[in-house]
Protein backbone atom coordinates (compact mmCIF):
# COMPACT_ATOMS: atom_id res chain seq x y z
CA UNK A 1 0.00 0.00 0.00
CA UNK A 2 3.00 2.33 0.19
CA UNK A 3 2.39 5.64 -1.52
CA UNK A 4 -1.31 5.07 -2.15
CA UNK A 5 -3.43 8.18 -2.74
CA UNK A 6 -6.26 7.89 -0.21
CA UNK A 7 -9.25 10.10 0.55
CA UNK A 8 -10.36 9.61 4.15
CA UNK A 9 -13.50 11.31 5.46
CA UNK A 10 -14.42 11.90 9.08
CA UNK A 11 -10.73 12.27 9.89
CA UNK A 12 -10.93 14.83 12.71
CA UNK A 13 -11.55 12.43 15.62
CA UNK A 14 -12.33 8.86 16.66
CA UNK A 15 -11.68 6.03 14.23
CA UNK A 16 -10.96 8.46 11.39
CA UNK A 17 -8.19 10.32 13.21
CA UNK A 18 -6.62 7.09 14.46
CA UNK A 19 -6.84 5.53 10.99
CA UNK A 20 -5.20 8.60 9.47
CA UNK A 21 -2.26 8.13 11.85
CA UNK A 22 -1.94 4.47 10.92
CA UNK A 23 -2.03 5.13 7.18
CA UNK A 24 0.43 7.99 7.39
CA UNK A 25 2.84 5.80 9.36
CA UNK A 26 2.62 3.30 6.48
CA UNK A 27 3.69 5.93 3.97
CA UNK A 28 0.33 6.73 2.39
CA UNK A 29 -0.70 10.11 1.01
CA UNK A 30 -3.96 11.26 2.52
CA UNK A 31 -6.63 13.73 1.51
CA UNK A 32 -8.41 14.37 4.82
CA UNK A 33 -11.96 15.69 5.09
CA UNK A 34 -14.10 16.62 8.08
CA UNK A 35 -16.19 19.57 9.20
CA UNK A 36 -13.46 20.84 11.56
CA UNK A 37 -10.25 22.02 9.94
CA UNK A 38 -8.01 22.35 13.01
CA UNK A 39 -7.40 18.62 13.67
CA UNK A 40 -6.64 18.10 9.97
CA UNK A 41 -4.12 20.95 10.01
CA UNK A 42 -2.46 19.38 13.05
CA UNK A 43 -2.00 16.09 11.19
CA UNK A 44 -0.67 17.90 8.13
CA UNK A 45 1.89 19.72 10.29
CA UNK A 46 3.13 16.45 11.75
CA UNK A 47 3.31 14.71 8.37
CA UNK A 48 4.54 17.37 5.92
CA UNK A 49 4.13 16.52 2.27
CA UNK A 50 1.77 13.58 2.88
CA UNK A 51 -1.50 15.35 3.66
CA UNK A 52 -4.06 17.38 1.73
CA UNK A 53 -6.37 19.26 4.10
CA UNK A 54 -9.83 19.41 2.51
CA UNK A 55 -12.45 20.30 5.13
CA UNK A 56 -16.11 20.65 4.28
CA UNK A 57 -19.71 19.70 4.98
CA UNK A 58 -20.10 16.34 3.25
CA UNK A 59 -23.89 16.62 3.26
CA UNK A 60 -23.47 19.53 0.82
CA UNK A 61 -23.03 18.13 -2.71
CA UNK A 62 -21.35 21.32 -3.93
CA UNK A 63 -18.78 21.18 -1.13
CA UNK A 64 -18.04 17.53 -1.89
CA UNK A 65 -17.69 18.24 -5.62
CA UNK A 66 -15.20 20.99 -4.77
CA UNK A 67 -13.19 18.56 -2.63
CA UNK A 68 -13.14 16.06 -5.49
CA UNK A 69 -11.90 18.78 -7.86
CA UNK A 70 -9.09 19.69 -5.45
CA UNK A 71 -7.99 16.06 -5.20
CA UNK A 72 -7.98 15.76 -8.98
CA UNK A 73 -5.94 18.93 -9.32
CA UNK A 74 -3.40 17.77 -6.73
CA UNK A 75 -3.09 14.07 -7.59
CA UNK A 76 -5.05 13.38 -10.76
CA UNK A 77 -6.48 10.14 -9.35
CA UNK A 78 -7.33 8.16 -6.21
CA UNK A 79 -6.24 4.65 -5.28
CA UNK A 80 -8.59 4.40 -2.32
CA UNK A 81 -11.55 6.22 -0.79
CA UNK A 82 -12.46 5.44 2.82
CA UNK A 83 -15.87 6.86 3.72
CA UNK A 84 -15.79 7.04 7.50
CA UNK A 85 -17.71 10.24 8.29
CA UNK A 86 -20.97 9.77 10.15
CA UNK A 87 -23.03 10.45 13.24
CA UNK A 88 -25.35 8.68 15.66
CA UNK A 89 -28.57 9.74 17.36
CA UNK A 90 -30.85 7.50 19.39
CA UNK A 91 -34.60 7.60 18.88
CA UNK A 92 -37.24 7.60 21.63
CA UNK A 93 -40.15 5.71 20.09
CA UNK A 94 -42.58 7.44 22.46
CA UNK A 95 -41.74 10.71 20.71
CA UNK A 96 -40.86 9.48 17.22
CA UNK A 97 -39.03 12.20 15.32
CA UNK A 98 -38.88 11.90 11.55
CA UNK A 99 -36.50 14.87 11.43
CA UNK A 100 -33.95 12.84 13.39
CA UNK A 101 -34.15 10.02 10.88
CA UNK A 102 -33.60 12.55 8.10
CA UNK A 103 -30.59 14.10 9.87
CA UNK A 104 -28.90 10.76 10.44
CA UNK A 105 -29.69 9.57 6.91
CA UNK A 106 -28.16 12.74 5.48
CA UNK A 107 -24.97 12.35 7.51
CA UNK A 108 -24.51 8.59 7.14
CA UNK A 109 -26.01 7.79 3.74
CA UNK A 110 -26.38 10.87 1.56
CA UNK A 111 -22.97 12.27 2.53
CA UNK A 112 -21.44 8.93 1.53
CA UNK A 113 -23.36 9.00 -1.75
CA UNK A 114 -22.04 12.50 -2.53
CA UNK A 115 -18.51 11.29 -1.79
CA UNK A 116 -18.93 8.22 -3.99
CA UNK A 117 -20.09 10.45 -6.84
CA UNK A 118 -16.93 12.56 -6.46
CA UNK A 119 -14.58 9.62 -5.86
CA UNK A 120 -15.52 7.17 -8.60
CA UNK A 121 -14.11 9.18 -11.53
CA UNK A 122 -10.84 9.48 -9.62
CA UNK A 123 -10.78 5.82 -8.60
CA UNK A 124 -11.25 4.83 -12.23
CA UNK A 125 -7.87 6.43 -12.93
CA UNK A 126 -6.17 4.95 -9.85
CA UNK A 127 -3.92 1.98 -9.18
CA UNK A 128 -5.83 -1.10 -7.92
CA UNK A 129 -8.71 1.12 -6.77
CA UNK A 130 -10.64 0.35 -3.62
CA UNK A 131 -13.80 1.96 -2.25
CA UNK A 132 -14.35 1.36 1.48
CA UNK A 133 -17.19 2.49 3.71
CA UNK A 134 -17.73 2.29 7.46
CA UNK A 135 -21.10 0.69 8.19
CA UNK A 136 -21.74 -0.86 11.62
CA UNK A 137 -22.31 -4.14 13.39
CA UNK A 138 -25.77 -2.77 14.23
CA UNK A 139 -26.83 -3.78 10.72
CA UNK A 140 -26.66 -7.46 11.73
CA UNK A 141 -29.48 -7.20 14.29
CA UNK A 142 -32.29 -4.72 15.07
CA UNK A 143 -31.44 -3.04 18.37
CA UNK A 144 -33.41 -0.72 20.68
CA UNK A 145 -33.32 3.03 19.93
CA UNK A 146 -31.14 2.39 16.85
CA UNK A 147 -33.93 2.95 14.32
CA UNK A 148 -32.35 6.01 12.68
CA UNK A 149 -28.69 5.00 13.01
CA UNK A 150 -29.31 1.36 12.06
CA UNK A 151 -31.46 2.26 9.07
CA UNK A 152 -28.80 4.64 7.75
CA UNK A 153 -26.01 2.09 8.14
CA UNK A 154 -28.13 -0.72 6.67
CA UNK A 155 -28.82 1.49 3.66
CA UNK A 156 -25.10 2.22 3.33
CA UNK A 157 -24.38 -1.51 3.50
CA UNK A 158 -26.81 -2.24 0.66
CA UNK A 159 -25.49 0.67 -1.40
CA UNK A 160 -21.90 -0.53 -1.15
CA UNK A 161 -22.75 -4.19 -1.71
CA UNK A 162 -24.69 -3.32 -4.85
CA UNK A 163 -21.86 -1.07 -6.07
CA UNK A 164 -19.47 -3.99 -5.54
CA UNK A 165 -21.43 -5.97 -8.11
CA UNK A 166 -21.63 -3.18 -10.67
CA UNK A 167 -18.04 -1.99 -10.24
CA UNK A 168 -16.45 -5.44 -10.45
CA UNK A 169 -16.14 -5.24 -14.23
CA UNK A 170 -14.12 -2.03 -13.83
CA UNK A 171 -11.73 -3.59 -11.34
CA UNK A 172 -12.85 -1.35 -8.46
CA UNK A 173 -13.03 -3.37 -5.24
CA UNK A 174 -15.49 -2.49 -2.47
CA UNK A 175 -14.87 -3.21 1.22
CA UNK A 176 -17.42 -2.83 4.01
CA UNK A 177 -16.10 -2.00 7.47
CA UNK A 178 -18.51 -3.09 10.22
CA UNK A 179 -17.12 -2.38 13.68
CA UNK A 180 -18.64 -3.17 17.03
CA UNK A 181 -18.19 -0.63 19.82
CA UNK A 182 -15.10 1.58 19.56
CA UNK A 183 -14.02 4.13 22.16
CA UNK A 184 -14.56 7.48 20.43
CA UNK A 185 -15.96 10.90 21.40
CA UNK A 186 -19.26 9.79 19.82
CA UNK A 187 -19.60 6.53 21.76
CA UNK A 188 -18.56 8.18 25.03
CA UNK A 189 -21.93 9.93 24.93
CA UNK A 190 -23.73 6.57 25.07
CA UNK A 191 -25.70 5.90 28.24
CA UNK A 192 -25.58 2.10 28.08
CA UNK A 193 -23.03 -0.70 28.42
CA UNK A 194 -20.80 -1.28 25.39
CA UNK A 195 -19.45 -4.84 25.58
CA UNK A 196 -16.04 -5.68 24.11
CA UNK A 197 -15.34 -2.05 23.23
CA UNK A 198 -12.02 -1.50 21.42
CA UNK A 199 -9.72 1.54 21.74
CA UNK A 200 -9.72 3.64 18.57
CA UNK A 201 -6.04 2.98 17.86
CA UNK A 202 -6.56 -0.80 18.05
CA UNK A 203 -9.52 -0.55 15.67
CA UNK A 204 -7.49 1.64 13.30
CA UNK A 205 -4.55 -0.80 13.23
CA UNK A 206 -6.92 -3.66 12.47
CA UNK A 207 -8.65 -1.75 9.67
CA UNK A 208 -5.39 -0.55 8.09
CA UNK A 209 -3.89 -4.04 8.12
CA UNK A 210 -7.00 -5.71 6.72
CA UNK A 211 -7.43 -3.09 3.98
CA UNK A 212 -4.13 -4.25 2.52
CA UNK A 213 -5.86 -7.58 1.76
CA UNK A 214 -8.83 -5.90 0.02
CA UNK A 215 -11.45 -8.09 1.76
CA UNK A 216 -15.19 -7.94 1.12
CA UNK A 217 -15.78 -7.00 4.74
CA UNK A 218 -13.85 -6.09 7.88
CA UNK A 219 -15.60 -6.90 11.18
CA UNK A 220 -14.47 -6.77 14.80
CA UNK A 221 -14.34 -7.79 17.58
CA UNK A 222 -14.94 -11.38 16.50
CA UNK A 223 -16.79 -12.63 19.64
CA UNK A 224 -19.20 -9.68 19.57
CA UNK A 225 -19.92 -10.09 15.86
CA UNK A 226 -20.44 -13.84 16.35
CA UNK A 227 -22.98 -13.16 19.10
CA UNK A 228 -24.93 -10.69 16.94
CA UNK A 229 -24.98 -13.09 14.01
CA UNK A 230 -26.16 -15.93 16.28
CA UNK A 231 -29.04 -13.80 17.54
CA UNK A 232 -29.83 -12.66 14.00
CA UNK A 233 -30.30 -16.26 12.86
CA UNK A 234 -32.69 -17.23 15.64
CA UNK A 235 -36.39 -17.69 14.82
CA UNK A 236 -38.06 -14.30 14.68
CA UNK A 237 -40.18 -14.58 17.82
CA UNK A 238 -37.31 -15.92 19.91
CA UNK A 239 -35.04 -13.17 18.63
CA UNK A 240 -37.67 -10.56 19.53
CA UNK A 241 -38.14 -12.02 23.02
CA UNK A 242 -34.40 -11.82 23.70
CA UNK A 243 -33.63 -8.45 22.15
CA UNK A 244 -36.66 -6.65 23.60
CA UNK A 245 -35.12 -7.19 27.05
CA UNK A 246 -32.60 -4.52 26.06
CA UNK A 247 -35.39 -2.03 25.35
CA UNK A 248 -36.19 0.68 27.86
CA UNK A 249 -39.87 0.52 26.88
CA UNK A 250 -41.72 -1.87 29.14
CA UNK A 251 -45.39 -2.80 28.78
CA UNK A 252 -46.02 -0.91 32.04
CA UNK A 253 -44.44 2.27 30.68
CA UNK A 254 -46.39 2.11 27.42
CA UNK A 255 -49.73 1.63 29.18
CA UNK A 256 -49.37 4.80 31.25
Amino acid sequence: MNGKRIWLTGASSGIGAALAEQLLQRGQRLALSARRREPLDALAARWPGQVLVLPGDLTDPNAVAAIGAQIEQAWGALDMAILNAGTCEYLDVRAFEAAMVERVMNSNLMAAAHCIEAALPLLRKGDEPLLAGVASAVTFLPLPRAEAYGASKAALRYLLQSLRVDLAAEGIAVTLISPGFVDTPLTRRNDFAMPMRWPADKAARHIATRLEQRPLEITFPTPFIALLLLLAHLPGRLQLALVRRMSRNSAKDVSR
